[in-house]
Parts: C-alpha cells; structure tokens; sequence
C-alpha cells in the first residue's frame, strides 16, 4: 500500500506539469472578469470591475457595491449589490459620467441605495464578459445582463410574490424620469459625470419591459411622489408587476443616448426582435470573433486565462461615444462643444498609458478600429481645439506628457490610412508648440522647454523632468511623422533636433536623469528614490529609462553597453527603498512596487514597463528573457487579485499580451517591435489583412525560457527586434528554446533595435 501511494506522489508532479492546453475553441469562456476586482485606493490589483459590454461598446455595465458616486463601484470583497448600473468609467481615479441604475426588490418598495441592497455571494454569481447573473439573496432575485453596443437585456426571476418590483436609480446631481405606464416604458436622463463635459450633457435612457405594471411611482432623494414624471436634483422611478408563481421572468430592454431620448430610442433597436438567449448568443459570438483573433497554444490553464483575460481588458477603451440617427447617419454628442456633430466620436483613455504597448497593439492586431478612432481624434480638435491627452469624455487635466503625437504617428507610420492625416499633424504642431487651456492639453511649460531645451525644476511646474523626457520622444515621433509626410525640411530638422533635448537632464553623477533648474544647475539636493517631483508617479531609476527613440544615446551617456548593463540590474538589486515626502504619504503605486519583491522595478505603475526590453539594445537579450519571463509569473494571475497595480485601461494587460506572444514596442513610431521571450508553444496572429503569423516555440517550458535559436521563414534570425511590416507579410517565426542562458546570440550591434543615435 506505502509503495502505491509513493507511487502516485510520483506521478502527481509530472500529470500537472504535462497539463497544458492543446486548442483553445471557445476563447471567451478562459476569461474572468473579475481579474483585478480585489482592489481598493490603498492598493490596486488592477482597480478593474467585472465588464458586462461588447468590445469597444458605447455602454458599459457592471453590478455595483460601492454606494453612488464611488470609484471602487464593484470590489471583489463587497458583499451587497445596490444596483445594476450602466457605466462608461475608465478607472476610479478618473470616476463615472452618463450613469444610472436598475435594481428588483421584492415585499416593498425599497428604492434607496442602503434598503434596496441585498448580500449575494460569488458563489451565486456568474461573470462573463457577455453575461451576467447573480442571486440577489435578501429580494430571492436572479438577475441577468447581455449587452450590444448602446443597449442591453435584463431578465428578472422573481419568486412568487405580492411585492415584485423594479428600482430605476438616475443618479444625484441633477435627473430626470419619465414613467409611462400604457407602454411598460420608463424614460428619463443622468447628469452626473465627474468632469470633462459641456453644461448640458445629459445620458438619455429607455427602459422597456415585456410585463405590464400593476402600479408605479417616481421618487426624489428619499421621498415617495406620486407625479409619474419628476426632475429633480436626484430623482428615480419604481414599478410594481404582478408575479403570480415562482420563477416568473420579467424581461426589460434597456439603451441609452447622449444625445436624446428619441436617439436613445433607435439604440433600442439593436436589440431587434431577439430573445434574451439570443441576445447572449449574439454577445458571446462577437467576442469570440474578436478574441479569436489570436489563439494559443501550449500553455498552463493558468497562462491561457491569464492571456485571454489580459486580452479582453485591452478590448475597451477608449469607447465609442458615437450613434446612428433615423436616417442610418454616423453622429455623435460632442463633449468638447456640446453640440451634436457627424462622424466617430471616442472617449475614455489616457494617452500617458496607453501610447505605450495598448495602440500599438491595437495597430497590428485591430488597426480598423484604431482608423474609427484617429477619425475620432480628428474631431476631437475640430471640436474643441486641441488634441485630448485624456479624455473622459472630453479633456481631463490629469497626467503630463504630449503624447497625442505617439498615438497618431505609431499609426500611421505602421500603414493606417483612410482619415485626414494632415489636419491631425497640424494639430501635433500646435499642441507642440503651445500651453493649452488646462494643463494636461499641449504641452505645459513649452516656452522654456522650446527655448531652454527642458522644463526647469525651479519655476513652479510640477513632474518637469517626466515632462521633459516625454517632450522629446514626442517630438521624435513628430520628427518621423513630418519626414513620412514630406514636410519642409526645416520642420523636420526641428523636431529631429528637439528629440535630442533628453540629453540636457542626463547627470553623469549619479548615470541618471535629474531635474535641471533654470539657470542650468541641477536641482539639489538630489534623491533618485523620491517619487513625484520632478517626476511622475515614479522616481529617477524609473524614469531615467525613458529615451524610447535613443537607448544607444542613453548608453553612450552612462558609458557603454557594460555601464548601462549593470544601471539595468542595479534596478533589481536595490531594496524596495522609497522617499514618498512629495506626496506626503505612501500612494498605491509605491506600496505596489514594495510588495512585489523586485527591487525598484515598479511594473504596476507605466514608465518602467518597457525597461525589461532595454538589454536587447545592449547586446544581453537573455536578461530581458528572464525578467520578461519573470515579470509575467510573478506579476499577473487570472484572479481578483492578478494584477500588480492599476490596470489603466489596456495598457497594462497589452504589456502581458505582447510579452506573451514574445515581443514588445518600446518605441511606437518605429517599426519595430523588441524581442522578449514567447510564452507559449504556440501563438497564430489571424491579421486583418487575411494573413496569418505563427510564433512557433514547440519545446517552450517555464525552463525554456531562453531563446537558443529563432528563424524566421525558415531563415536564420540573430535580430533582437522584428518588423511591423514582416509580421503583416504573413509567416514562420520558429523559436529553439534552452534552459540556459544563450551568451552568444544578439550580441552584435546590427542585431540591436533602432536608436536615433545609430540611425543611418
């Protein structure tokens, strides 16, 4: 008996190490939307809610824990649902606008947010990025979502009951509702947003359910009013049905408009004529169409949900704000002139993330959604002037940088066509050139950075050396973007010149970049450990790593490829160490990086996501191996808790999605994407031309995790970076994997990805 229970431990180990995942056929089931749901302001694990919606969809939805007007609208360890809410919010940093919520009750007609909340549990619960369903237990309720674009199915199970009703919430700070009882229709508006919008927005909404009301009422903050039509500072509705036995379904169709109810009306449609089951049916097909656009295989189940997952969080933002009127018209409400304009309209995304690895994602893999959204990008400075850095829905006066000019060079530089480029390149020159009318829109302190060649520490503008390094890669991709489109030479040579003023923070001292003041000397006293600043959400080692155009300029300063080598593995050795004084207090980013145990690598926040790559450029590619392999380990799971910091809208799950597939975009506005280490044994790339590219690494183990040899169509491959364009061509790469360290390969500096300095 001992010898075969010593037997089976044996064969336990090697069972679970063979279990990996062969085919995946239906990609949207390995997904959990709850990835990054256990999170609160102290410490973020993705700060994400369980996303009920189609990808890029108008409208969002999301059961919600957090009382009315919270960020933190749903937290995995919440234990009671006060509603059901329809939400366009990109982070609870950045908080919710257009929102409104539904939620049954039964026995009476509780309809504050506190009485009509009911405990549930996640055992009671099922999330899927086209379905949801929970059982409300205080009302013996099931609710379940399915959504389209600009509309949704509810599906009430109530027991049987004398009391079954629904609550409609339009939200405080100004509302309005509408019940019409001969049509089983509820309609009314929100206001409530959290900034970037004209005076008059309003979110229209339409509720239609399939069961006749037995009685309604409306309701203003606490009180009861018997009017069926109310507007009010916060105002909302309830209708009784009659339910006669146990399981009886109440179904309601659900859309809104940011333009009117009458709009919000013909967004209705997009339900059709289709059963609830239909309705998910559809859903689920769409997103498996869209996910399917990549496919693994050869991974852990853990690594598949985590790849799928990362996936469908890269799928949202920014989200259409765009409709169709009665004549079939593209239009869309303008939240920079508050008129209703023709064309595409996107909002909801932050360009200081998202430049990064999110639209260059988005550019190889989805690159006809990203020409709907450089159209947006076009009215956005039609309509209001300047290019948005981040908009929720129209400009936000949060982040620095000028980075619009990446968003709108990486996608045309990598063959997007069929918008008016012109007028975006003109709005890149004038946002370049000129402090706009918040902050966070052209570029603050731009008459010294253009002058003086950086932002000056000492004359009262905040993050000056982010806001340098960032001028300058923009003013790279605008080099790049002006030569493509012949501009004059002298503009060229400008921007080419402007690229260069990285250069000017650089202090040989400490090999690191440090806030300059503005008669020339460097700030002092000096700690690279000092988070904010002159920096943004980071310190200097963090920041330091941000010549994504010149990596061989930044070696040349820090004295070669050996000194630069030993810079980039000194972020790892150092302790977790931190000067938080700026803030006065510890913020969740810095917490992030001290419990991750990496030293002063600080993933989970964006300036550092592309430091990883850095030792390609200095002929190690094996380091970038180890830590890209490491990073996607330690740093993601496919659970509440699975990510390291915020997840800010794609980017960071675009990061794990592009390192899993082997590769990654340090500098958008090249071609170029730099090796990493595939994850899987196999990835196939269906691109949108009709082209299909395989990343093959047959022997890849989580011990192979170093590149031994790579051939690309059958030819031998020593280069540490690949093409945009041979990927679009369609193709082999084919991976050897070692457990060992290859000291050999991509040590020679023809191998090495683009720099300005050795540009020829």
């Amino acid at each position: 008996m001992k010898r075969k229970f010593l037997a089976l431990l044996a064969f336990i180990p090697f069972s679970l190490q063979a279990q990996y995942v062969n085919k995946v056929t239906d990609p949207v089931e390995w997904i959990n939307p709850l990835m990054g749901t256990s999170s609160e302001g102290g410490l973020s694990n993705g700060n994400t809610y369980p996303t009920i919606a189609l990808p890029w969809g108008m409208n969002f939805w999301t059961p919600q824990t957090g009382k009315m007007g919270d960020g933190w609208q749903y937290t995995y360890s919440g234990t009671h649902i006060r509603g059901f809410k329809q939400t366009h919010q990109p982070s609870p940093w950045m908080n919710d606008y257009g929102m409104f919520s539904i939620m049954p009750v039964t026995g009476s007609p509780k309809f504050t947010e506190d009485e009509r909340a009911s405990w549930f549990s996640h055992k009671a619960e099922v999330v899927k990025p086209y379905y949801y369903s929970v059982y409300l237990a205080d009302h013996n309720v099931t609710t379940e979502i399915t959504p389209t674009e600009r509309a949704a199915a509810f599906r009430f199970t109530f027991p049987k009951t004398e009391g079954a009703f629904v609550v409609v919430d339009a939200f405080d700070r100004g509302s309005y509702i509408k019940v019409i009882p001969n049509e089983n229709k509820i309609v009314g508006y929100s206001t409530r947003n959290s900034g970037g919008v004209p005076k008059n927005f309003k979110n229209y909404f339409v509720i239609v359910f399939d069961t006749p009301f037995e009685g309604s009422f409306t309701w203003e903050d606490k009180a009861a009013n018997q009017a069926l039509e109310l507007t009010g500072k916060h105002v909302g509705s309830v209708v009784k049905f009659k339910v006669t036995h146990r399981g009886q379904q109440v179904n309601a169709r659900v859309a809104s408009s940011f333009i009117s109810i009458e709009q919000a009306e013909l967004n209705l449609k997009e339900l059709g004529n289709d059963s609830f089951d239909q309705v998910k049916a559809k859903a689920k097909a769409t997103w498996n169409k869209t996910l399917s656009r990549i496919e693994v295989e050869g991974g852990t189940v853990d690594q598949v949900r985590t790849f799928y997952s990362t996936l469908y969080r890269a799928l949202f933002f920014p989200l259409k704000l765009y409709e169709y009127d009665a004549t079939g018209k593209m239009v869309h409400y303008s939240p920079y002139n508050g008129k209703v304009e023709p064309g595409h309209m996107f909002g909801g995304t932050g360009f200081w993330d998202t430049f990064r690895a999110l639209y260059p994602f988005l550019n190889l893999v989805y690159p006809s959604i990203n020409v709907e959204m450089q159209q947006g990008l076009v009215n956005d400075y039609k309509e209001g002037g300047w290019l948005p850095e981040w908009s929720s829905p129209g400009y936000r006066d949060i982040m620095v940088g000028n980075n619009s000019a990446s968003v709108v060079a990486d996608a045309y530089l990598k063959g997007l066509r069929g918008y008016d480029i012109n007028t975006l390149y003109e709005a890149l020159v004038k946002d370049a050139n000129n402090e706009g009318p918040i902050g966070a829109v052209g570029r603050l302190g731009v008459k010294y950075y253009n002058t003086l060649g950086y932002v000056p520490y000492d004359v009262n503008i905040n993050e000056n050396a982010a806001r340098t390094l960032e001028y300058a890669y923009d003013d790279f991709t605008i080099y790049k973007l002006a030569k493509a489109l012949n501009k004059p030479q002298a503009e060229i040579d400008l921007y080419k010149k402007r690229s260069q003023n990285y250069r000017n923070l650089y202090d040989p001292t400490h090999k690191l970049m440090r806030g300059k003041n503005e008669n020339g000397e460097f700030q002092t006293p000096f700690n690279p450990f000092k988070w904010g600043d002159a920096f943004t959400e980071g310190n200097s080692w963090h920041y330091s790593w941000s010549v994504f155009h010149d990596v061989q300029g930044l070696i040349d300063l820090m004295g070669g490829k050996k000194e630069f080598v030993n810079m980039l593995d000194s972020v790892f050795v150092m302790p977790p160490v931190f000067d938080d004084s700026y803030y006065g207090g510890v913020i969740h980013e810095i917490r992030e990086m001290q419990i991750a145990n990496m030293g002063q690598y600080a993933h989970g926040n964006q300036p550092i996501q592309h430091m990883l790559y850095l030792y390609n450029y200095a002929g190690e590619p094996w380091k970038t191996q180890y830590w890209v392999r490491e990073a996607m380990a330690k740093l993601y799971k496919p659970t509440p808790d699975g990510y390291c910091g915020d997840e800010d809208n794609g980017q960071t799950s675009a990061w794990y999605v592009f390192s899993a597939m082997g590769f990654y975009p340090v500098c958008p506005g090249t071609d170029q994407y730099v090796m990493g280490t595939p994850l899987f044994k196999k990835v196939t790339l269906k691109l949108e031309n009709g082209k299909s590219f395989v990343i093959n690494a047959p022997n890849n183990s989580e011990e192979n995790l170093y590149i031994k040899q790579l051939k690309l169509n059958g030819r031998e491959y020593s280069k540490n970076y690949i093409s945009h364009f041979d990927i679009l061509k369609g193709g082999q790469l084919d991976a050897v994997m070692s457990n060992k360290p290859q000291t050999t390969r991509g040590v020679n500096a023809a191998d090495f990805p683009y720099s300005m300095t050795t540009d020829k």
